[in-house]
């Protein structure tokens, strides 16, 4: 993902979150970010490099990034114990997945560049 600053979305990444650096290019302003479920992301600041478009805040429009971690509920306490915003609350979802119905709890929240998150947790199936 593109940031406009580096540090902020690097400190919201791993401080809000909890992902840790796989790697870092600290002179390119890159990291590659992973979580203990799995889940990587990579920040760099903008540089003029790769823009399709015009780069507008919010940065993302149209996309969902979904970080799926072991414990929603402790993940939305350290959003709510920082005071950030919640684009949508917490909540359990149930969604149609064809065969039967697949369920998760989920808040969704912006980073520092407006990129919509979803983190969520998956909380098991049941039948349509």
């Amino acid at each position: 993902m593109m940031v406009q600053d580096f540090a902020a979305s690097y400190a919201w990444w791993t401080g809000m979150l909890g992902f840790e650096p796989v790697f870092q290019r600290p002179a390119q302003k890159l990291a590659m970010l992973q979580n203990g479920d799995g889940a990587q992301v990579m920040v760099y600041q903008r540089d003029g490099d790769w823009e399709t478009g015009a780069m507008e805040q919010p940065f993302g429009r149209g996309a969902v990034l979904q970080v799926f971690v072991a414990d929603v509920t402790a993940a939305h306490a350290v959003f709510a114990a920082a005071g950030h915003p919640f684009y949508v609350a917490l909540r359990e979802k149930w969604r149609d997945w064809g065969d039967c119905l697949g369920g998760q709890r989920e808040f969704l929240v912006q980073d520092p560049d407006g990129y919509l998150v979803m983190v969520a947790e998956h909380i098991g199936v049941r039948p349509l």
